[in-house]
């Protein structure tokens, strides 16, 4: 009946290990082929996509047709402008999307999806570079491609050996790995990521501290002479639970925070000099430093505040809370 299987007796669990291993076997014979007979194909597809004028175009039908939509988006968000295709359409008019400027990319396992052949059949009438990702090293996809990326063979993890499984993790790896490339190729960084990911959480990540401290009128400072009797009526009045110590220049020499008071807590505190009690030369961000990298610099020093500078100027202060209200942290 359906539904029944002879693998009916294996667990869970066995069967998500045993899937594991037959798509970690695939990127590893895909590692072994791309220092081998895939090393330049993907050289040259690199290349082709890097050099090109226009947008590449991805296409695929069914599973590889999914894989084809994400390595679309992630290509897109990392520098390289790319946009899905899909053959169906295509042959409905979609087809006036592609130029003679763009780069073709199709996947296709076997290399011989009939939905594949108007878009095949365009790019070698129009001179269109055409890449293909298959397996059939002699298929149409191959044998026609400027470019031919054939992955070697691997058992699919599905216990049928029909449903894209395996062959479908190792599209996307070599797809990742294409788009990766690209971006370490064109020097893509975290500021160019940034204009294509300004949402969520990963876009409160990409904002700069200086958009998030605050400054000016608002952040705790005292000078270096005071009295701790003002360091307190200032740390309570700003509220950071800390105060930012300036010399003459305006230079941040030190910092005293609620910690600091409870290590020097004495019947004579109020009456001491901020520089018997306060951390010298502590932990400041330029003004320049993304949101990310200052959540890991205040982590791995276990610090809820910091201050920012623009040399050795204190211009801002960042609060945990403000990594927090935004998503951040």
């Amino acid at each position: 009946m359906p539904g029944q299987s002879d693998n009916a007796a294996i667990s869970p669990l066995q069967s998500a290990l045993s899937t594991i291993d037959k798509e970690m076997n695939g990127i590893a014979i895909l590692k072994d082929a791309l220092v081998g007979a895939l090393k330049q194909p993907f050289l040259d597809a690199v290349k082709t996509i890097q050099e090109a004028q226009g947008r590449l175009i991805v296409t695929g039908m069914g599973k590889s047709g999914h894989i084809a939509k994400k390595l679309a988006a992630t290509l897109a968000s990392t520098g390289t402008p790319a946009f899905f295709v899909h053959p169906g359409e295509a042959s409905h008019g979609d087809l006036g999307m592609i130029r003679t400027v763009d780069v073709v990319l199709a996947l296709s396992w076997s290399g011989e999806t009939a939905e594949l052949a108007n878009i095949i059949s365009y790019t070698r009438r129009f001179k269109v570079p055409l890449i293909g990702l298959t397996s059939g090293e002699k298929s149409a996809l191959a044998t026609q491609a400027d470019i031919a990326l054939c992955l070697p063979k691997a058992e699919e993890a599905c216990p049928l050996g029909l449903a894209p499984t395996t062959s479908t993790t190792m599209q996307l790896a070599l797809g990742d790995a294409l788009a990766v490339a690209l971006l370490e190729n064109r020097g893509f960084t975290a500021s160019d990521f940034k204009v294509y990911h300004p949402g969520g959480s990963l876009g409160a990540n990409l904002q700069y501290v200086r958009d998030l401290m605050h400054k000016e009128q608002t952040m705790p400072l005292a000078p270096s002479d005071s009295l701790m009797s003002e360091i307190i009526m200032t740390m309570s009045e700003k509220g950071f639970g800390c105060v930012g110590i300036i010399d003459g220049s305006g230079n941040l020499v030190g910092m005293v925070t609620d910690g600091d008071l409870r290590r020097h807590l004495a019947d004579d505190l109020l009456s001491r000099k901020v520089s018997d009690v306060m951390t010298a030369n502590p932990k400041t961000l330029p003004v320049d430093t993304l949101v990310a990298s200052a959540i890991e610099s205040m982590n791995a020093s276990s610090i809820t505040a910091i201050f920012i500078v623009d040399g050795t100027k204190p211009v801002g202060l960042l609060h945990m809370h403000d990594l927090l209200r935004i998503g951040a942290a």
